[in-house]
């Protein structure tokens, strides 16, 4: 099973794109977890996650996430931003397919 992390700010438009992505993996036969936080509670979950993405509206705290995924105790995982025309659309398919080409 994946384990996708979204990281927001509120998590309010997050969560919505989480059942996106959900129904998207559930098309695809993924076996997945995908649940949305936000900045503050990252780190407490860190070692339960294989990739983290970021809402547009905190991508300004991709470098604290990636040094705090790169000090896993489980080695360091992938972090990147989720695009913003993605996220607007509530596009799940793309950011599923995003997560999973982050995951190979």
């Amino acid at each position: 099973m994946k384990t996708i992390l979204l990281v927001c700010s509120a998590g309010m438009s997050t969560s919505l794109l989480v059942t996106k992505m959900e129904a998207a993996a559930k098309e695809l036969g993924e076996e997945t977890k995908i649940f949305a936080l936000p900045f503050s509670d990252a780190p407490r979950v860190l070692e339960e996650v294989d990739c983290i993405l970021l809402g547009p509206q905190v991508r300004f705290q991709k470098t604290a996430i990636e040094k705090l995924a790169a000090s896993r105790k489980a080695g360091p995982i992938p972090v990147d931003v989720i695009d913003m025309r993605d996220y607007g659309t509530m596009n799940g398919k793309a950011v599923l397919a995003k997560a999973l080409k982050m995951l190979g």
